[in-house]
């Protein structure tokens, strides 16, 4: 009997410390947001990034972004959240009480994300689906959010240019989209299109995914969108649709791209192998990949 009275108070005391921390963190988070303010419009997002939930300093960005921008409808959709403990978004729909969809292509994480006290005190959808450019505009149509969505947030680690290219359902008024700085900014680079991509089985050095910044700065030219910047991170690319873009800073390539710095290659057996800059090279040189300016299948020329 004590044994269980002893556990029952354990998990109390847990589960009201993880709601402290929460709580916390939100709230040095709205501070952080409200010193932001004071900045006015910056010429590079780095200036204003912080993190509550983002891996990087993406929270900050993104309040930036819509502090400064017309967004009528507040409503975000982002890819690839596994269980949202991490992700771009949460920080927006709890401090900012946005209405979200989250997808992720394992079943359990979205179960762990649906028993989440976040998930029935805010407006969240969370749906198990594995993206393709097949199924991308369904997925997003069940969402039944406007066509004008505020933010869409891209992150599969593959297929993302092809996704994003094939979206016809909704028009974004911001899009947030993971690219591949290894392929450097010279290189309008993407993996070839596999409905079954998944990273490491493609290369076991997890270097060979997703799209370079220019391929992904082509695509947003061709569907409306200016290039405002990326994270001092490295590796999101924040684009604006031209019609809403207000007093935004518009990058060039050149300007507003930024080398990632983290080192996540591995080795053949898993362990990381911490290759830095271009010493990634020797592991991507003479791989097959699709020029997105050509729509030919070449081998990467670093």
């Amino acid at each position: 009997m004590r044994s269980m009275v002893k556990n029952i108070i354990e998990k109390i005391a847990v589960k009201s410390l993880k709601n402290e921390i929460l709580e916390n963190r939100c709230l040095q988070g709205r501070t952080l947001a409200e010193l932001q303010r004071a900045r006015g419009v910056v010429s590079r997002l780095s200036d204003v990034e912080f993190k509550v939930f983002s891996q990087w300093g993406d929270d900050g960005i993104i309040q930036y972004l819509i502090r400064n921008l017309d967004i009528p409808h507040r409503t975000f959709i982002e890819f690839g959240v596994e269980t949202y403990v991490e992700a771009n978004t949460r920080f927006l729909l709890i401090n900012n009480n946005w209405s979200g969809m989250v997808i992720d292509g394992t079943p359990g994480n979205i179960d762990i994300i649906k028993s989440d006290s976040t998930y029935w005190r805010h407006d969240l959808q969370a749906e198990d689906a594995f993206i393709t450019t097949e199924n991308i505009n369904a997925l997003l149509a069940k969402s039944a959010f406007p066509e004008e969505l505020g933010i869409l947030s891209i992150d599969i680690d593959g297929n993302d240019y092809y996704v994003w290219k094939s979206i016809t359902a909704m028009k974004p008024i911001i899009v947030i989209a993971e690219y591949n700085s290894a392929f450097g900014n010279k290189n309008p680079y993407s993996t070839i299109y596999d409905p079954k991509f998944f990273r490491t089985h493609h290369h076991s050095s997890n270097l060979v995914y997703g799209s370079s910044l220019m391929s992904l700065c082509d695509l947003a030219t061709d569907k409306g969108y200016h290039f405002v910047g990326c994270n001092s991170a490295g590796n999101n690319a924040y684009f604006v649709r031209k019609d809403k873009i207000g007093p935004i800073t518009v990058q060039t390539l050149e300007s507003g791209y930024v080398e990632s710095k983290f080192k996540e290659s591995r080795n053949p057996d898993g362990s990381l192998s911490y290759l830095r800059g271009k010493e990634r090279n020797s592991i991507l040189n003479g791989h097959p990949i699709y020029n997105t300016r050509t729509n030919q299948i070449e081998t990467i020329k670093l």
